[in-house]
C-alpha cells in the first residue's frame, strides 16, 4: 500500500500538469492585428507537436507500468487519469486533423503574400478550399476557427496591398 500511495502521488502530479497543459491550450490566443493565415498553420503545428509529445510520454513503458500497478491495486486516481488520457487524445487528434486541412491552404499563402493587389485569380480556389475544410473537417468547422482563418486571410490581403502601395 505504501508503493500504491507513492504511485498515486506521482499520477496526481501528472494529472495536475496535464490539466494545466489542457487549460493553457484552450486559452484565447493573443496575436498581432496583422498576422497572416500561415500563423494559423504554425499554431496548429506547434499544438500538434506538444500534444503528440505528451501522448508519447503517456504511452511510454514507464507510465504504462505505473498505471498497471494502480489498476491492480484498484486505485481511485485512475478515473481522472483515464479522462485526461482521453482529453489529450482528442486534443492531439484535433491538432493533427487541423494541420492536415490547413496544409491544403498552404499553397495559397505564398501567392497571397507576394501577389499584386490584383490577387483575384487566387481567391476563388482559396475560398473553395476553405469551404471544403468547413464542410469536411470534424474539428475545424466551427465559427470560431473559420472567423480566425478569414481574419488572417484578410490581414494578409491588406498587408499585400500596403506593401504594393509603398513600393509603387
Amino acid at each position: 500500500t505504501e508503493l500504491t500511495e507513492k504511485l498515486e502521488e506521482v499520477v496526481m502530479i501528472w494529472t495536475k500538469q496535464i490539466r494545466q497543459v489542457l487549460v493553457e491550450s484552450e486559452q484565447i490566443r493573443r496575436e498581432a492585428d496583422d498576422v497572416g493565415p500561415s500563423a494559423e498553420l504554425e499554431h496548429w503545428k506547434s499544438r500538434m507537436s506538444s500534444f503528440n509529445s505528451l501522448l508519447d510520454e503517456i504511452k511510454s513503458s514507464r507510465v504504462k507500468k505505473i498505471i498497471s500497478i494502480l489498476q491492480a491495486a484498484r486505485s481511485k486516481t485512475l478515473k481522472q487519469w483515464k479522462e485526461l488520457d482521453g482529453s489529450i487524445t482528442i486534443a492531439a487528434n484535433e491538432a493533427k486533423d487541423n494541420v492536415r486541412y490547413l496544409y491544403t491552404l498552404d499553397k495559397f499563402f505564398g501567392p497571397l503574400a507576394n501577389a499584386s493587389p490584383v490577387m483575384m485569380e487566387h481567391i476563388p480556389n482559396l475560398m473553395s478550399t476553405v469551404c471544403m475544410i468547413y464542410c469536411t473537417s470534424p474539428y475545424y468547422n466551427t465559427s470560431e476557427h473559420m472567423t480566425s482563418l478569414f481574419l488572417k486571410i484578410t490581414n494578409q490581403m491588406i498587408n499585400t496591398c500596403k506593401t504594393y502601395l509603398c513600393e509603387g
